[in-house]
């Protein structure tokens, strides 16, 4: 089945930027159509401008891509499927206002978004009033699979607290137990910063930190104060430009020879844009591209590739890929696009091994909807032999079970309509 892409431009053209993150060329909305019957039609919203786009651009690369692969083996139901892109340009009411839009105007399906936690939460809203069903690839504050959690809405990505909790040992037991955080200001920020400290209390440790703004450009002042505690461990929970910004100023104040590096997310996106010096530390990765006994990753890997500009897929084009074939195994067990059916049918579903990409067995949760899949905990450093985005080094592997704990303890408790 030939694929037909049109773009139509409404308010404005993304910025250039977009184009050299992951070589997208974006208008508002982005539609990607397959020819056939009356197409299902997702919606997926993320932040393709401002200080996430180097993350949303991955996400979007992946869906495009994924939505193409899709429709020349059928789509979804045996109708083709129509992706329909929205920019939030990592601003809350942007991104509720396009959910709107895509719901009530578009008539979407299903909606997908946002790797802004805040965001994703706040369109998570919007999705539960309209009984829309709603898959979050990339948002990770831990309402969203906990004590807000909705019967519609499912989460691929990892809780905070399933990250902070699969990293933490390691860097107690290598470094040590005096902690100094840099920390987002917005809901991914907060719950993340609030899982670590109540991990490291537990174990007996200290720590100091900042709450920044998530787009915050200058850490001099915080830095000069992290230099000041003198911790065994310094924590960059920023993210995007953000993150990228603050490394690069963590490596000029020469804070690298003189305390450890880590916490939970360094992406790949990022890793690829600071100097070498700052390419270290303990981190989780949400998934990895080089997994060589696990069934259809190398396969996964070599086919996306040519697409995205001949580099590896990053954990972010897992998420999307993910994301959207998990809708079309709900709507394939529900054989309907009724949202409540398709929420019964993924809840507690198994993803098959050339959907998982990973070594475990990966299920969304039934008691709280979120995937528990694997955490990958390792150490980032300077391109390897296996070529440029060979920047990560797996050393344990840890259960998504055993990171979230049991789903009572995330305060969820769905409700279901009647």
């Amino acid at each position: 089945m030939t694929d037909r892409i049109r773009l139509t431009t409404r308010r404005r053209t993304f910025l250039a930027a977009t184009a050299a993150v992951g070589g997208l060329q974006l208008s508002s909305p982005f539609i990607i159509k397959a020819r056939g019957e009356t197409p299902v039609k997702i919606g997926f919203i993320d932040p393709i401008t401002g200080s996430l786009s180097a993350l949303a651009v991955s996400e979007v690369e992946s869906a495009k891509w994924t939505v193409a692969q899709m429709n020349k083996k059928g789509g979804i139901l045996g109708r083709p499927v129509e992706l329909l892109i929205e920019d939030s340009a990592n601003d809350t009411g942007t991104g509720v206002q396009k959910a709107h839009k895509l719901i009530e105007r578009d008539k979407v399906d299903m909606i997908m978004g946002d790797v802004n936690s805040g965001i994703a939460y706040a369109i998570m809203g919007v999705t539960s009033d309209k009984k829309v069903f709603h898959i979050v690839p990339g948002g990770h504050t831990d309402p969203i699979t906990g004590k807000d959690c909705k019967w519609n809405t499912f989460r691929t990505c990892n809780t905070t607290a399933m990250d902070a909790a699969a990293v933490t040992g390691e860097l107690v037991k290598r470094f040590g137990k005096k902690w100094f955080f840099i920390t987002p200001d917005y809901a991914y920020g907060q719950t993340l910063q609030a899982n670590f400290v109540k991990n490291l209390t537990a174990l007996g440790g200290t720590w100091q930190g900042d709450m920044l703004p998530i787009a915050n450009t200058d850490f001099s002042a915080t830095l000069i104060k992290a230099k000041a505690f003198k911790p065994d461990v310094l924590l960059n929970n920023m993210g995007g430009a953000a993150q990228i910004n603050c490394m690069k100023q963590f490596v000029q104040f020469g804070m690298n020879k003189e305390m450890a590096l880590g916490g939970a997310l360094f992406e790949i996106e990022s890793i690829r844009s600071v100097p070498k010096e700052a390419q270290t530390g303990w981190w989780t990765m949400e998934w990895y591209w080089n997994q060589p006994n696990v069934p259809h990753v190398k396969e996964f890997v070599d086919a996306i590739s040519p697409a995205i500009g001949g580099r590896k897929p990053t954990a972010r084009h897992w998420m999307a890929y993910v994301s959207l074939h998990a809708a079309r195994l709900a709507a394939e067990k529900a054989k309907s696009l009724d949202a409540v059916k398709m929420a019964h049918a993924l809840a507690g579903l198994e993803l098959p091994p050339e959907v998982a990409l990973m070594p475990g067995k990966i299920q969304y949760r039934a008691g709280d909807h979120q995937l528990m899949s694997d955490i990958f905990v390792g150490q980032v450093h300077p391109p390897g032999p296996g070529g440029p985005d060979d920047l990560f080094t797996i050393e344990a592997t840890v259960p998504g079970e055993k990171a979230a704990g049991p789903a009572e303890a995330t305060g969820c408790k769905i409700s279901w309509p009647s």
